[in-house]
């Protein structure tokens, strides 16, 4: 990396360096047909500062947008036609998913377990990725009031 590149980068805005962050990972996607617009890239910040209000959640980094992106980008039921759509619904269950466990699944591990979902049985339909979270979601909280019923009384 030479030294003026360095320089602007240090240059320019948090929302600047997100919007630059994000498009890189164009040359990554766009192997896949997919490739985000500077318009695209602020809707999916914007979208992501909504559902992060809406769930009551503080992110200092895109590290979870980008994941979505590069782990979803290589799905065989993206298109470009709804890739900013998707990537949007992606981020709202991503959330939804975080505040029903408790934070207690790892960010990658979620991101892959949706993609394993999204990828097989739900044939690359979010209302069924929707679907099959929520159930992963009641699943886990039954196994959580499980654990926790089983060491009740121990104290």
């Amino acid at each position: 990396m030479n030294l003026s590149r360095i320089f602007n980068e240090i240059q320019l805005s948090p929302q600047s360096k997100t919007m630059v962050d994000l498009l890189k990972l164009n040359e990554k996607t766009k192997e896949y047909g997919l490739v985000l617009k500077p318009n695209d890239v602020k809707n999916l910040v914007v979208s992501r500062n909504k559902v992060l209000h809406d769930h009551a959640r503080v992110e200092l980094g895109i590290e979870v947008l980008k994941e979505l992106i590069e782990v979803f980008s290589t799905s065989p039921y993206m298109d470009q036609d709804n890739y900013v759509e998707t990537l949007n619904e992606l981020q709202e269950i991503f959330y939804y998913l975080r505040n029903e466990t408790e934070d207690k699944i790892g960010d990658v591990k979620l991101i892959n377990q949706m993609m394993d979902y999204f990828n097989g049985p739900c044939a690359g339909s979010i209302e069924l990725l929707r679907s099959k979270m929520e159930e992963l979601a009641d699943n886990f909280r039954r196994d959580v009031m499980r654990r926790e019923s089983l060491f009740e009384g121990e104290e």
